[in-house]
């Protein structure tokens, strides 16, 4: 069986030949909500969910010429997507979920060709929430699962082959963005991965075959909070695993080809919070992780030049905390990893690469990072890892591993 569900308040596509130039500008007022629920016996193949909600998405592309695409969004009412998925008896195919809700959304493209990009979003002090629940009398797991949930306030995505892609992007979230992913079965002797994702702003850039980027990325959280969570629980796992991550501001950029000019600026005030929870009576590999940063900078370039202003503050309280408890089984890993702030920046060795890095980081909020291991009976292996860093910066120059 299989359920699709798309709503959108306002969208937008665009596509150009030569020397275009797009307005756009999207304001949205009203709430965004879409649902899925599903009531399955002893399904004997696939069960599939995909479940969309979008306040506001535009998409540009050009080919062998140039786009200026400058767009405004604003979102100021509530987004949120929801799934229930309540099974009886075997389920023997895969169980294949997911669950996301957006509130402003671009991505644009250039192929061999020009792009740029003048983006203003905006998310109001609404709630930006998706969710999905899997239970039932006793579900069994035959075919395994793969569930994923995500909420993003807004996201860029930036890219294209043999390109150039250069102007400014600007997000602003006051809202309050969740995940949460909850499943209660009783047999699964096959792999299954719940995932939770919650993220303020998100923004990405990946060129590749001769490409370079020029880009300023700014980036505002102010909302209450940014929680992720996964509870992932069965009377009898075979490789069971739940993993939440939760982050307020995210800038990740690849090139290829060319240099990479980059300002970021990000301020996060939010609380963030990752738990991730994993339970099984019998288990075979059982993995618990939890992920939670206030700002993050990744910034990478295969080739000679990269250069990188980063400005990074953090306000808010960052917290992750990662759980498993067992009773009779082999291998159980667990982590935590909380940051305020991080930043990556690397280039290409064997080009001669040259990094010119400017980085400023100041966190002024807790951080803290749990992770508990409980085998009650017997197991085999037991490695428990928390980690929590106040500021993190990385800058090297580094070839292919051989």
């Amino acid at each position: 069986m299989a359920a699709i569900a798309l709503c959108a308040g306002a969208a937008t596509e665009t596509a150009a030949q030569d020397g275009s130039r797009v307005l756009n500008q999207q304001l949205q007022l009203g709430d965004v909500i879409s649902g899925v629920t599903l009531n399955v016996e002893d399904a004997n193949g696939e069960v599939a969910v995909d479940n969309a909600s979008r306040g506001n998405t535009v998409s540009g592309a050009v080919e062998t010429g140039s786009l200026a695409l400058s767009s405004s969004q604003d979102l100021q009412g509530n987004a949120a997507a929801t799934t229930v998925v309540n099974l009886t008896g075997d389920t023997r195919g895969p169980l294949n979920l997911s669950t996301a809700v957006r509130g402003n959304d671009l991505a644009a493209g250039a192929y061999d060709a020009d792009l740029e990009i003048e983006s203003d979003q905006i998310v109001g002090p609404v709630e930006i929430k998706a969710a999905a629940t899997i239970g039932g009398p006793g579900p069994r797991l035959i075919g395994g699962a793969s569930v994923s949930t995500t909420a993003v306030a807004n996201t860029t995505a930036l890219g294209g082959t043999g390109s150039s892609v250069t102007g400014i992007v600007i997000q602003d979230s006051d809202a309050g963005v969740r995940a949460d992913t909850l499943a209660e079965t009783q047999y699964i002797p096959a792999n299954a991965e719940f995932i939770s994702q919650a993220t303020g702003n998100l923004a990405t850039a990946n060129s590749t075959a001769a490409s370079n980027q020029n880009l300023i990325i700014r980036q505002r959280q102010s909302g209450d909070a940014i929680t992720a969570a996964s509870s992932a629980n069965a009377g009898n796992a075979w490789d069971l695993a739940g993993r939440a991550r939760a982050t307020a501001n995210q800038t990740a950029l690849y090139n290829q080809g060319g240099s990479v000019v980059v300002t970021t600026d990000q301020s996060n005030l939010s609380r963030v919070e990752a738990t991730g929870i994993v339970t099984s009576f019998d288990f075979g590999v059982s993995t618990a992780r939890a992920a939670g940063t206030g700002n993050e900078v990744t910034v990478g370039n295969n080739d000679i030049s990269l250069e990188i202003d980063n400005a990074q503050v953090n306000s808010g309280g960052v917290e992750a905390s990662a759980s498993f408890a067992g009773t009779t089984g082999y291998d159980s890993y667990v982590a935590a990893e909380a940051v305020g702030n991080t930043v990556t920046g690397y280039a290409c060795s064997q080009c001669e690469g040259q990094i010119i890095a400017a980085n400023n980081q100041t966190n002024s909020a807790g951080v803290s990072a749990n992770a508990a291991t409980t085998v009650l009976g017997s197991g085999r292996t037991v490695a428990t890892s928390a980690s929590a860093t106040g500021n993190s910066a990385t800058f090297y120059v580094s070839g292919p591993r051989r």
